[in-house]
């Protein structure tokens, strides 16, 4: 029977998944750590034939069997990188990443040009945030004039490996909403940020054609000679890695709250119509179903807590052994875990603080504990938003790296007191560019194949994972989260200070 590979090109590591439809059951999960290129100046990059490696290095693992019956591969990528091109398709400089902060100022140079933030959300939906590819293009102007004079086209990370896989160049709306430019009200680019953003050049003719997310392509015979795979392979849209998580989590219909816990932290809900804060409280994506995914995002979740692992010798695998005598609250401490500045709130300059500190509570344990408390009232001050604009779930859907830790689901459930579900495969992202794959294929054969459908069908849950809310702990919780806002509250005053003015 034929099946489907999920590739996934995220910023610690390339993952691929190898899915049979037929038993519904993961047949094989490869990895490959990335490098990370991170300078003072808050860059964060990457070389992108880094992900190519990684990718050939995890079909390599592949048993040259389940090779030879893969039909379609789907691909998710980290969003809002920028991969520079020049007219015969070669990179020309690193990788900006998302968790880049060095275009601050170029966040405000765009949205000044426009009249400010507020109007910048009324063209688009979304302001211009540090990290948005946007911004990386006049940067890229400024630093890598040479560069940018040759720039012939602009890619996401998940484009440029559809690119490397097929030969074409195209773009989903999906992860096309995070670049910043397109109107995710209109589903069109946005002309006057693109202008704002160059007003010398057409930037839209820099652009791929934007795909619908049923759309799909043939992989190329030189990659399918050289990874072992048949030469009518379909490779689909794809999309960015909280799009394809989405789908890996079963968040294709209203209702469905899901949670990653990887290096960054989002939540992200499915509509079924364009979801905007004026104020810009979160993003407003477009999914890659063909619907819309309102997104908390925040930048630094598990980097905060293998930051502390490692400070402290030990793993993080072992880190719910080390939190064994800790009580929720750390006993007083309280960490900001800003340690790449941070997206929700808007604070690209900020950096991590530990709080409260005295000689009683100063253990590796207790920080260990403030960082995991620290990343998740983060991501609960984003639901807060949520819940104040009128949105309700009555479950969490969990996925990524930290969903595995049996401290951390239980920290979940009683931190927003809601039920939490944890899906059979941890690699949501990995998983939904696989069923999205599927349904890709399914729509040759049949233009009214549903994704919502195959979702219910394919995407299980791990009924031993479920954790649900302890009463006591619950109300433990509530004072210690008070105090982590408190000391928000304190680090937006003194960082605001040092924001470039916009609008």
């Amino acid at each position: 029977m034929s099946l489907v590979v999920g590739i996934d090109a995220g910023t610690q590591s390339v993952k691929l998944v190898v899915y049979d439809p037929a038993d519904r059951r993961v047949l094989a999960t490869h990895g490959q750590a990335l490098e990370l290129i991170a300078r003072d100046d808050g860059s964060r990059e990457q070389h992108p034939e880094w992900w190519i490696e990684a990718i050939r290095a995890c079909f390599a693992k592949l048993d040259p069997t389940l090779r030879k019956r893969v039909a379609a591969i789907g691909v998710s990528g980290q969003q809002h990188g920028f991969v520079p091109l020049d007219a015969d398709g070669k990179v020309l400089a690193p990788a900006k990443l998302w968790c880049d902060t060095s275009t601050q100022a170029e966040c405000a140079e765009i949205m000044d040009g426009v009249g400010g933030a507020q109007q910048c959300v009324q063209l688009a939906g979304n302001p211009i945030l540090a990290g948005y590819t946007a911004s990386k293009l006049p940067w890229t102007r400024k630093h890598r004039p040479e560069a940018y004079a040759r720039l012939a086209s602009i890619l996401l990370p998940h484009d440029y490996v559809n690119f490397w896989l097929t030969g074409e160049r195209w773009m989903e709306y999906g992860d096309a909403s995070g670049t910043g430019w397109l109107d995710v009200r209109t589903r069109q680019w946005c002309k006057p940020l693109l202008a704002a953003t160059d007003a010398q050049r057409d930037l839209s003719a820099l652009l791929p054609p934007l795909v619908a997310a049923d759309a799909s392509f043939t992989l190329s015979p030189i990659i399918a000679e050289e990874l072992g795979l048949p030469r009518n392979v379909r490779v689909s849209a794809g999309g960015g890695d909280n799009m394809m998580a989405a789908i890996g989590t079963g968040n294709v219909t209203p209702g469905v709250l899901s949670m990653s816990l990887g290096t960054s932290g989002t939540l992200f809900a499915y509509a079924a119509q364009p979801i905007v804060d004026e104020a810009g409280g979160w993003a407003a994506f477009c999914s890659s179903t063909g619907g819309w995914l309102p997104l908390i995002c925040t930048m630094n979740c598990t980097v905060a807590t293998e930051a502390v692992a490692k400070a402290f010798g030990f793993s993080t695998r072992d880190g719910d052994t080390v939190m064994a005598e800790t009580t929720p609250g750390a006993n007083g401490l309280v960490m900001l875990p800003f340690f790449n500045g941070e997206r929700t709130p808007d604070l690209p300059l900020a950096r991590g603080g530990l709080f409260n500190l005295d000689l009683n509570n100063f253990t590796r344990a207790n920080v260990y504990r403030a960082a995991m408390e620290g990343a998740t009232y983060a991501l609960r001050n984003g639901y807060d938003l949520l819940q104040a604009a009128g949105m309700g779930f009555d479950a969490i859907r969990l996925t990524g790296g930290g969903s595995q830790s049996a401290v951390w689901r239980q920290m979940i459930a009683d931190v927003f007191a809601l039920p939490v579900e944890v899906p059979a495969q941890a690699e949501g992202a990995a998983l939904g560019a696989a069923l999205q794959a599927l349904w890709a294929l399914e729509k040759t054969g049949n233009a009214s194949a549903d994704l919502a459908a195959i979702a219910r069908e394919h995407v299980q849950l791990n009924t031993a994972l479920a954790t649900y809310p302890d009463a006591q702990a619950v109300a433990a919780y509530r004072p210690a989260y008070r105090q982590f806002l408190r000391h928000l509250d304190g680090a937006k005053a003194l960082y605001a200070e040092r924001q470039p003015a916009s609008g």
